[in-house]
């Protein structure tokens, strides 16, 4: 079966070697795969990083069996993810981070906060699979896309809110998190 992929630059050579992939290999095709590629291609990388063999009626037949494990493991995977976005969608993350008056941040709110926040609520969320394109640095809700494939996303809300320090305890020094209690040393002298 010859399958070309229309988005690869490598097919539709003129002087083009036909492959049956053994692994699978992104933007070319999946493993039991014949392609066909540049002759260059094929002798330089596919066939030397064990990516690739000849396509032989032999070499078929030996793969067929690993081709329809795998085809039937990327349909339970893709299940899979299509039940996860399906299931987090919608959703409501709140991240607690300290803030000043005005509501910035003191530091900011990244994928693995958010991420870990919807893994305690249930969901399956990977921290890879959340898309920002800058960390979030002020409190409020935030709308976040999660991307568990190239087309299958969904969009939770976060909610950043504040907690613990306030300016002025920053700006006067003091270090978050600490009472007057614990900021005095051992021989009973306040620290300056």
């Amino acid at each position: 079966m010859m399958r070309k992929r229309e988005f690869s630059s490598k097919t539709g050579t003129s002087n083009g070697v036909k492959v049956l992939l053994c692994q699978d290999v992104k933007s070319l095709g999946w493993l039991g795969d014949v392609v066909e590629v540049s002759a260059g291609y094929a002798r330089n990388y596919l066939l030397p990083q064990g990516l690739a063999k000849p396509a032989t009626e032999g070499n078929l037949r030996a793969i067929a069996k690993e081709k329809a494990r795998r085809a039937e493991q990327r349909i339970t995977g893709r299940q899979r993810l299509e039940e996860a976005a399906a299931a987090v969608e919608g959703a409501e993350a709140v991240v607690s981070a300290r803030a000043n008056e005005q509501g910035v941040l003191f530091g900011s709110v990244g994928a693995g906060e958010i991420a870990g926040n919807l893994r305690q609520l249930g969901f399956e969320v990977a921290d890879e699979i959340v898309q920002l394109p800058e960390h979030i640095k002020n409190v409020g809700t935030h709308s976040v896309t999660l991307k568990f494939a190239d087309d299958l996303t969904a969009t939770v809300s976060v909610v950043v809110v504040a907690s613990g320090a306030t300016s002025t305890d920053i700006a006067e020094g003091e270090p978050v998190g600490q009472s007057e209690n614990q900021a005095i040393g051992e021989s009973g002298d306040q620290n300056v």
